[in-house]
């Protein structure tokens, strides 16, 4: 005997579970935050804050600060240098971004700038001291101080290796909970996966450093180093991707997708280095294992590895909360558990 037909509310009902109700609606949200986060840092930049040094007769330092310093919407930090090394040296310290060398015996001026730290930043600084020069009939010459790879030629490629590490990173921890479940069964289970990564860490740092290395020749520097930059990049990420789901079960993996993907690769500096971002991703930025891991590849690859301190603590820290979630959440389970 045939069963009767079913209304399409029941049909609907069974179809789409509540809770698959739910998941669908957090997708939406995740991806109109997308576009959202994606648009809003970079649609639009203007320089922040961003330093630009003057080195100058004594006589003539006020006037040129105060010039920088009268740029609209807070766009310039002023400082000074005694001369030229000395203001080349810290734009390779990663201090300031440009500097100012003006000829008191003539009327062109030189900008140094570093393409090596982004190039929209070495163009925004031409263009504010370039509009500052030709007020006072002056002219501008630039002079890039480290100049990015030939095959590095947009200066993202330090960018997009950090963003490979990281979508692995969340990847990898993603295919290990829908596969085995979002949250080990105990602590035994739970340190076989954190080996799992660590081991899988290992191989794409060293993969990542290879391609963009010694295969396509886009970035220069250590490939050693960039190995391991890759590996705690790799490590960190996959790590709290999987307290995530650990914690929120399978809408971890969204979590993960939520601060890396979100709101970590607009932040990351790899498009608009910080200076150019508005406020909220200038902020945080530097925090998120993104942007920490681009600044670390470009410290590597342009600027003699200089304050990597920052970034690798960053990294360091992520890591660790990502291992002893993972660990305390299974810590109680019995050994016999069973993972639904």
């Amino acid at each position: 005997m045939a069963e009767p037909a079913r209304g399409f509310a029941a049909e609907l009902k069974d179809a789409v579970t509540p809770r698959a109700a739910l998941l669908v609606t957090a997708v939406l949200l995740l991806q109109l935050g997308f576009i959202a986060s994606y648009v809003g840092a970079l649609h639009n930049p203007h320089p922040h804050q961003l330093s630009i040094a003057v080195v100058a007769p004594q006589q003539l330092t006020p006037q040129l600060v105060a010039g920088l310093e009268s740029v609209p919407n807070d766009a310039v930090r002023a400082s000074t240098a005694p001369d030229r090394d000395t203001a080349e040296q810290r734009i390779k310290d990663q201090k300031i971004y440009a500097a100012w060398l003006v000829d008191p015996t003539g009327t062109q001026d030189t900008l140094l700038v570093a393409d090596a730290r982004g190039p929209a930043a070495a163009n925004a600084a031409e263009q504010i001291v370039t509009g500052l020069d030709k007020a006072q009939g002056r002219t501008l010459a630039v002079v890039d101080t480290i100049p990015l790879a030939e095959g590095d030629a947009d200066g993202l490629s330090g960018f997009y290796v950090v963003v490979g590490w990281c979508v692995g990173g969340y990847l990898v921890a993603s295919i290990l909970a829908i596969s085995s479940g979002a949250r080990p069964a105990n602590s035994r289970r739970a340190v076989l996966r954190l080996g799992t990564l660590v081991l899988y860490s290992v191989a794409a740092g060293l993969g990542g450093a290879i391609v963009v290395g010694p295969v396509l020749d886009a970035l220069p520097g250590s490939t050693t180093a960039l190995w391991g930059l890759g590996t705690l990049v790799v490590f960190a990420v996959g790590a709290v991707s999987m307290a995530l789901q650990c914690v929120f079960g399978i809408v971890g993996i969204g979590l993960a997708v939520l601060v890396f993907v979100v709101l970590g690769n607009p932040s990351a500096g790899g498009v608009f280095p910080p200076p150019l971002l508005p406020t909220f991703w200038r902020a945080i930025g530097a925090w998120i294992p993104n942007g920490a891991g681009t600044d670390a590849a470009r410290s590597i690859a342009y600027l003699g590895s200089t304050n990597l301190t920052v970034p690798i603590l960053v990294l360091a820290a992520w890591a660790m909360v990502g291992v002893m979630i993972t660990l305390g959440t299974s810590a109680g389970r019995p050994t016999g558990h069973v993972n639904r």
